[in-house]
């Protein structure tokens, strides 16, 4: 199978909390009223990317992955399908407070994997926040407690952010995107959400969104948020080019790459390399083949296919696994 670098269309989700600058500023093509999210990078039956450019053009990326595996690398055999889901969020409104299982309890009952995931705040209005764990330790009847009386919300844990910001959310941990929040999120490839408090919202058709309480108690850390990666120091990877490590996990590597020069990349035999630009424009060079990158795209590198170059004045959010 041909090995070189393929530009994605992704797949755009219209919500009630979504909201239209990555349709303004990012380039993401959608003739819904609004997207919430756009998945840059997915294999996820509930939306595939797919490929714009070469051979496998206007194919989806799980179409090619499902007829040669080795495009995502020999790490990929530590997982039954293709391991990761890399998406945008723009919450204009608030994201419901919800929290997503591990592997054991979701496989136990029959929904597939779980969901640890990442955030990169790529912008954010003044005093916009993340709801992140609880600000104290409680049990499970004042878990409980708090979600019958409708009082959750003076129990969690409220995180101001800036551009730049990291967190790392593991499998078990109570969020919340809220308003005004912009961000990059890279995830295990699961859709699989316990939503536990929506603000008595109704949706588009006037009835509230459904609550996952009985699997959300199960699963929930009932404990304030304590981050258990945190970036490394930047280093610097070419001339003019800064590579910072955000996480390192059992499920993915995260880099933010900060190019003002050129930078220099290898996709080998044990992952594909996965590029969404940021900020920026520059180019490509890879496998014999020279593109165009500018903010909002996304590129996936399929493993095996070599030294790869980056040039410009760019931001790129670089994962493996």
């Amino acid at each position: 199978m041909k090995r070189y670098p393929m530009k994605l269309k992704a797949a755009v989700f219209e919500n009630i909390w979504g909201g239209t600058r990555l349709m303004e500023e990012y380039g993401i093509k959608t003739d819904k009223a609004n997207a919430a999210e756009a998945w840059m990078l997915s294999c996820n039956k509930d939306g595939y990317s797919v490929i714009e450019n070469g051979d496998y053009a206007g194919k989806t990326l799980q179409d090619v992955f499902e007829a040669d595996r080795s495009i995502a690398g020999f790490h990929d055999a530590e997982f039954s399908k293709f391991p990761v889901l890399i998406k945008f969020i723009d919450a204009r409104g608030d994201l419901s407070v919800q929290v997503h299982p591990d592997d054991t309890y979701a496989q136990y009952i029959g929904e597939g994997d779980g969901k640890t995931e990442c955030w990169y705040i790529l912008d954010c209005e003044e005093d916009a926040e993340l709801i992140v764990g609880f600000k104290k330790e409680i049990s499970e009847s004042e878990f409980l407690d708090s979600i019958a009386q409708g009082t959750l919300i003076d129990c969690v844990q409220k995180f101001k952010v800036k551009k730049g910001d990291f967190f790392f959310i593991e499998a078990g941990t109570l969020h919340a995107i809220c308003s005004g929040v912009l961000l990059a999120e890279v995830q295990q490839n699961s859709n699989t959400t316990y939503r536990i408090f929506d603000y008595n919202r109704l949706d588009k058709d006037g009835l509230l969104r459904p609550l996952r309480v009985d699997d959300a108690v199960q699963v929930t850390r009932r404990e304030p948020y304590r981050p258990s990666r945190l970036p490394e120091p930047p280093e610097d990877i070419g001339i003019g080019a800064r590579r910072t490590n955000l996480v390192s996990c059992e499920f993915f590597i995260s880099d933010v790459l900060d190019i003002y020069g050129s930078a220099e990349g290898t996709a080998n035999s044990s992952s594909f390399v996965s590029l969404l630009v940021l900020e920026g424009i520059g180019e490509l060079a890879c496998a014999g083949e020279t593109m165009g990158l500018t903010k909002g795209e996304s590129v996936f590198i399929p493993a095996d296919c070599g030294d790869f170059r980056v040039a410009g004045n760019l931001k790129i959010l670089e994962t493996r696994i």
